[in-house]
């Protein structure tokens, strides 16, 4: 048994969105993914799909998607990224009723994985596309929602804690940020963040440790489509 993550499928089996668009690594992209969670995953391992799993913009028009990573091996947890048009932020309780047995959804609750609590939100960086203010009302509104994630993890017992964030933790050039100190506060072990594309923003936040917290990188085309192991 052992803990997986990776981000960003942006799957388009029901809308046109051919992602090779966005650079020749993205060809087939949807067969890569199923063929490296097939030959990684067991049905015993968790896997956390850290957001933009569908260019869908309902339930509906991204149902084979959402099929089709319900088919993949092991026990699915999904995060909110900023891309997932059908999931309405409200209504997550819903998701995991309608999916139940097949997908799990993370926000505003939390999900254990052996002594460990899986916690997470969307997030929100700047990426200059918004205005301040607008900015700051995003961000406060999911450090909210991980706080909640936090919160019932430490009431149900859980002292061990891995984060998980669809956007990465710091905007470009800091060297903290309100997620950060979070994950400090509550002694998260390990961030794990997707959104990040191309090799000029790889690097647009933290990798390696960074006070005592292990922060990884999962968006897919960083890990060329394979599942990446976060804890065995």
């Amino acid at each position: 048994m052992a803990l997986y993550a990776m981000g960003d499928f942006h799957l388009s089996f029901q809308v046109d969105k051919p992602m090779e668009v966005f650079g020749p690594e993205w060809k087939d992209h949807a067969k890569k993914i199923e063929k490296n969670c097939r030959k990684k995953l067991s049905d015993e391992d968790t896997f956390v799909i850290t957001g933009d799993h569908s260019w869908g913009r309902s339930l509906q028009e991204c149902e084979r998607d959402l099929a089709f990573i319900a088919s993949l091996p092991g026990r699915k947890i999904l995060l909110r990224g900023n891309h997932d048009m059908f999931w309405d932020a409200k209504k997550t309780a819903r998701l995991n009723e309608q999916f139940r047995g097949r997908l799990e959804f993370l926000q505003n609750n939390f999900y254990a994985y052996e002594a460990y609590a899986l916690v997470g939100t969307k997030g929100y960086c700047y990426e200059g596309k918004d205005s301040v203010e607008h900015f700051l009302k995003i961000r406060d509104r999911e450090l909210e929602r991980l706080r909640v994630s936090f919160d019932q993890a430490v009431q149900a017992g859980y002292r061990k804690f891995i984060m998980f964030l669809h956007y990465p933790p710091t905007s470009i050039g800091e060297m903290e940020s309100p997620f950060t100190r979070m994950a400090e506060e509550y002694g998260a072990e390990k961030v794990i963040y997707s959104h990040c594309h191309g090799r000029a923003r790889y690097d647009d936040s933290f990798k390696g440790l960074v006070n005592g917290i292990e922060y990884r990188l999962v968006s897919a085309d960083y890990l060329k489509f394979r599942p990446e192991q976060i804890l065995r």
